[in-house]
């Protein structure tokens, strides 16, 4: 696997790692009534990095989201074998909002309504790597960039394609803010995952690119070998109260890949530090036996970042288990859920060889992966 990091912490994946190493987190108070009338927290791009990802040579007429896209997937694939223009090459768009902030500035048109619509991004975009596939969009809530690596991987074993470039964007803007803020679900500090005095989420903006390869292609050091999604049905925003569905999301991802829960190094959980979810989260951890392993949520960092979050935080927790260690959870002093859960609150090293990466979302949405470490 290839890869890319796009966010606040450095436009490469090996800045961004290297920031988090550090304990260092993108998450500032923003003032500005350009998105809200109230100070914010957020993880957000500064000017002088949005004049970079302006002047990174990407020609042609392209939104802040595209240009995100567009420049991840060329650093990911920069190293790599990978032909993007391959017919044998598919391009998987993750996101949750694309191009709608544009409703923010542009007056409503048949044009507007174009740019807005997703399918019309990952065109644009696939169109700039002369791709000759239709790309796919996965736009499902905050499990987007799981659902999209696990389609990539699906799509390969069927056959069809060698290799998938999946990549994840969003941008935070008064629109999602005040949606959020509606919810009253943002938190006036930075977020606290699993944290007793947790009392929110924080948002940010990033984009991501994973590029995955058949067996017999690309870097193997580390092997995509499961995913399962579920739903709870429980409500249109408010998750499980039991955990359950997301248990079975855990489960059916350690079957396919032949693995116990003792075999987990560690778990990279959603972690939004919302009351319900880290609730959830911690009972359908405890329900599938791993209220032992060590658990992070990398939300105290880069914020929620929709929908590139699942990628970002699953190229984050390979490239932890690639150098043994767990990073912590940023924010978190003392557990503030019901259920027994191992928080991971220092940097520490990985015991165990194979590492698992769950979400949850709106709608009641669950994904699970599981990746492991390739002695081959």
């Amino acid at each position: 696997m290839s890869d890319n990091i796009i966010s606040p912490l450095g436009f490469t994946t090996e800045k961004n790692f290297y920031q988090l190493r550090q304990n260092k987190s993108a998450i500032e108070c923003h003032i500005g009534a350009k998105f809200s009338a109230q100070p914010f927290y957020a993880s957000l791009l500064s000017d002088e990095q949005n004049d970079t990802l302006n002047n990174a040579g990407v020609n042609g007429e392209f939104t802040k989201f595209e240009k995100l896209l567009i420049n991840s997937i060329k650093d990911a694939v920069m190293n790599t074998e990978v032909d993007v223009a391959s017919a044998e090459t598919i391009v998987i768009i993750s996101t949750t909002k694309g191009n709608i902030s544009l409703l923010e500035t542009e007056a409503n048109s048949p044009r507007l309504q174009q740019r807005i619509a997703l399918h019309n991004s990952a065109r644009v975009v696939a169109e700039h790597f002369k791709n000759p596939n239709k790309p796919v969009v996965v736009s499902n809530a905050c499990i987007s960039g799981l659902t999209a690596m696990l389609t990539g991987k699906r799509l390969i074993q069927s056959g069809k394609f060698r290799h998938a470039v999946v990549a994840g964007a969003d941008v935070i803007s008064k629109f999602i803010l005040s949606g959020f803020q509606s919810f009253q679900a943002v938190s006036d500090k930075p977020c606290r995952p699993f944290d007793a005095n947790r009392n929110g989420v924080t948002l940010g903006e990033a984009a991501a690119t994973v590029v995955l390869s058949s067996g017999t292609s690309g870097n193997q050091k580390v092997k995509f070998l499961s995913g399962a999604v579920s739903n709870d049905a429980n409500h249109i925003s408010g998750p499980s109260r039991t955990g359950e569905e997301l248990c079975i999301a855990v489960n059916k991802s350690l079957k396919q890949a032949g693995l116990a829960a003792s075999d987990i190094g560690f778990v990279s959980a959603h972690g939004t530090a919302t009351i319900y979810n880290d609730e959830m989260e911690a009972k359908a951890f405890s329900l599938a036996n791993l209220e032992a392993v060590p658990v992070n949520s990398l939300k105290g960092y880069y914020g929620h970042t929709l929908g590139a979050a699942g990628i970002v935080e699953s190229i984050v927790s390979i490239h932890a288990l690639q150098s043994d260690i767990i990073l912590p959870t940023a924010g978190f002093e003392r557990s503030g859920v019901s259920s027994p859960i191992n928080i991971c609150d220092h940097l520490q090293p990985v015991k165990g060889a194979a590492i698992l990466k769950t979400a949850s979302g709106f709608g009641g949405c669950n994904a699970a992966l599981v990746f492991q470490k390739s002695y081959s």
